[in-house]
């Protein structure tokens, strides 16, 4: 199953792709200690999930692999930027979930976070 939720920043595409990749805008979206390396390189969250940054093509897309836990199988998050007016689109879609409800839960707040990050 699928999940996705968009959310439309008022702040522009450049400031949100760099408030993302930042230390604080990773943590935002991923848990506290997680920082995205260069594509092909691992995460990890103080809460527990782990991944690998699949794909990353800067002000476009970041493509990451999410293991909620060490045990449990990888599925695939991918975060879409796109211009919006003055404004930055986000469409999050996260392939393979069997919890649709908390993960629309979980990436929502992820989303807001980022928003708040890159607000402030």
């Amino acid at each position: 199953m699928q999940v996705r939720v968009v959310r439309t920043l008022d702040a522009p595409l450049p400031h949100v792709w760099e408030t993302l990749v930042s230390p604080h805008g990773t943590q935002a979206m991923l848990g506290p200690g997680a920082t995205f390396g260069g594509k092909g390189e691992p995460w990890h969250s103080d809460e527990g999930p782990s991944g690998v940054l699949r794909s990353y093509h800067p002000l476009e897309q970041l493509r990451w692999s999410w293991h909620e836990s060490p045990d449990a199988p990888a599925t695939i998050v991918e975060l879409d930027l796109h211009e919006h007016g003055d404004g930055t689109r986000l469409d999050l879609s996260h392939e393979g979930v069997e919890d649709v409800a908390a993960y629309e839960v979980r990436w929502a707040a992820a989303l807001d976070r980022l928003g708040g990050a890159a607000a402030g």
